[in-house]
């Protein structure tokens, strides 16, 4: 486990994505063998026009600024996509350029809850932080092991990895849990540093082995729809298409619909 005093979730996010790139794959000659992984930081420095010692203290976290024309040169020398580029921004504390503002709405928690009850397939709420807010019979009657239980909060990454119930429930989980760790990265963004997440990942990372190696990795990827498989343990195997959607007056929140 890294330590946050040694450097910052922007430095480890920047220095994973500089260690996993090749030289062929940013345009540079490949040369002699490389003993360090991916690009050095002085190629990365030389394709966004700064000096190695300022990427070296961007790194280790001793940089108490960037601005935001140097993280678009950075996320164009590191290939981000689009989401990684978002990621980026917020882990500096800036808004992407390319980012609308929303307002956010006070009434739109209860509105939105109000609306899970009507609708006639499996469908619930998340936060910022992935706790599940409001649900609705069906999906409490499909994730049996999480949303019919009487906890203190119901949140969708203590259930996929700190409940025996989500292995068998959810087909396919390596694949889904890698892809969750990654889009809760892109969610969370520049409130990683916030204590009250940095003790919750710090408890997942303690508790699971699987979430401590996907933390490590730094995937960032945009929440997609697609085909979802369960296992229910009395109605058998359950195939649905999830649809994801943000409210645009409180972005933060998230309406998940599984359809049939």
């Amino acid at each position: 486990m890294s330590s946050s005093k040694t450097s910052s979730p922007l430095g480890e996010f920047i220095r994973a994505h500089r260690e996993r790139l090749s030289p062929q794959q940013a345009g540079l000659p490949a040369g002699v063998r490389r003993r360090a992984k991916g690009l050095r930081r002085e190629e990365v420095a030389a394709l966004c026009g700064i000096s190695p010692t300022w990427l070296t203290w961007i790194e280790q976290g001793r940089s108490q600024s960037v601005s935001a024309p140097t993280l678009s040169r950075l996320a164009d020398a590191l290939l981000l996509t689009h989401a990684e580029r978002d990621y980026l921004f917020k882990l500096a504390g800036l808004k992407n350029p390319q980012e609308r503002p929303a307002e956010r709405n006070p009434q739109a928690r209860e509105a939105l809850a109000a609306a899970v009850t009507v609708i006639t397939s499996p469908a619930y709420v998340l936060d910022g932080h992935w706790n599940a807010l409001a649900w609705n019979a069906l999906a409490q009657d499909l994730f049996c092991g999480w949303l019919d239980q009487p906890l203190a909060r119901h949140n969708l990454l203590d259930f996929m990895f700190l409940q025996p119930a989500s292995r068998l429930l959810v087909e396919d989980w390596p694949t889904r849990a890698r892809r969750m760790v990654a889009e809760f990265r892109a969610d969370a963004g520049e409130r990683l540093e916030e204590s009250t997440i940095q003790q919750w990942v710090d408890t997942l990372r303690l508790g699971s082995a699987e979430f401590d190696s996907l933390w490590q990795q730094h995937d960032v990827q945009g929440r997609e729809g697609g085909e979802r498989a369960f296992n229910h343990p009395q109605r058998g195997r359950l195939v649905y298409q999830q649809l994801t959607l943000n409210l645009a007056a409180s972005p933060e929140l998230k309406l998940i619909m599984l359809l049939q």
